[in-house]
């Protein structure tokens, strides 16, 4: 593998998400790429599964030759071929988060030829990674105002640790994206929250949406209007094992949208789940950014392939961001400009490379 790129697993956050970005941008610029030291940062270190998953599905878009596709493996290479369309449909085997398999799985989709469709088995709510409510109602909304095109339809709940979820996701292909700029909290049109639990007691989701209403509202800021969906095992959406969570959305004027969420636990009172989602939410709503964390970090690829100047304030610069943006930096010649330190409100500026979609005329 000629011109391979290289990448050290290890640096900056250290987790998956390098591996997830690497194997993205190795498939839309065409370079080859190994990362060594995969995960060096995690108890264990090494592929789980959904990283697998994550590798897999990459791969079967783009005729990949990969080596060390393997549960525990420190080390892998990826060669892309080329991107196709159509349809796939694939099985993390586990809990493993869906929404982080997307997140490889997006971009690349983005340049194919035609239209990309993917089952994807896993977990849907799971911990350490954004719920697939947030994905459908802000990730995709945002992108869409940069031209791209994604659905998402939650066929079956997934959480830990029987997993069991399904989700159908569809991308149609881009000419080029355009650039994105949020940098101003504007007035908050709407607030609403989902609340989801699956085996549980209705009261379990009442709670969480009253816990978390009147933490906005001492606050003082709108009551969210919440949708609660109760489900029992005679449902077909209902997960294998139980489970619950929340996730409140704020819709600004200028169409920018911001979001919070909290997942249950065993033991865990369905009070504080409500409780967390809402704190959050107003500790990056103090801040006048108006991008949260975790959309920050996942819009900092698709800016870098974006045609022209991209800028977003961002409610916190996470290490997340940061190691995105220097995986970016080895496979495109994009150019980032962070203004602010770890952990506080930053502003993100990026000239993206304008990657043309070279399928489409």
């Amino acid at each position: 593998m000629s011109g391979i790129v290289e990448i050290d697993g290890s640096m900056l956050e250290g987790g998956g998400q390098i591996l997830r970005t690497s194997v993205a941008l190795s498939a839309l610029t065409g370079k080859p790429v190994k990362i060594f030291n995969v995960r060096a940062r995690r108890n264990p270190p090494g592929l789980r599964y959904q990283h697998l998953t994550a590798i897999k599905t990459v791969g079967a878009l783009t005729e990949a030759e990969v080596e060390g596709l393997e549960v525990g493996s420190t080390e892998v290479k990826f060669n892309p071929k080329t991107i196709k369309s159509g349809s796939f449909s694939f099985n993390v085997g586990t809990a493993g988060s869906i929404t982080l398999i997307l997140q490889a799985l997006a971009p690349v989709a983005a340049y194919a030829p035609g239209e990309v469709k993917v089952e994807i088995t896993g977990g849907t709510n799971t911990k350490w990674s954004p719920p697939v409510e947030y994905v459908k109602e802000v990730l995709f909304p945002t992108l869409e105002k940069m031209g791209f095109k994604g659905q998402l339809e939650t066929v079956r709940r997934g959480f830990y640790p029987e997993g069991g979820g399904l989700v159908r996701a569809g991308f149609q292909p881009v000419k080029k994206l355009k650039p994105l700029s949020f940098t101003v909290q504007d007035e908050i049109e709407e607030v609403r929250g989902l609340v989801y639990s699956c085996r549980l007691p209705r009261h379990v989701g009442e709670r969480m949406v009253r816990a978390a209403t009147r933490k906005l509202r001492e606050a003082g800021y709108p009551e969210p209007v919440f949708e609660v969906e109760t489900l029992q095992q005679d449902h077909p959406k209902c997960s294998i094992g139980a489970g619950c969570g929340i996730i409140i959305i704020v819709r600004f004027k200028n169409g920018c949208l911001m979001a919070a969420d909290s997942l249950g636990e065993k033991g865990k009172p369905a009070e504080r789940v409500g409780m967390e989602a809402a704190e959050k939410l107003i500790s990056q709503l103090r801040t006048s950014a108006p991008i949260d964390v975790h959309l920050a970090d996942q819009l900092t690829v698709w800016m870098a392939l974006a045609d022209g100047v991209s800028q977003i304030k961002a409610s916190k610069l996470s290490l997340h961001t940061l190691t995105a943006i220097e995986v970016c930096k080895r496979f495109l010649e994009a150019e980032f400009e962070v203004e602010g330190n770890l952990g506080e409100t930053c502003l993100i500026t990026c000239r993206g490379v304008g990657l043309e979609n070279r399928f489409i005329g």
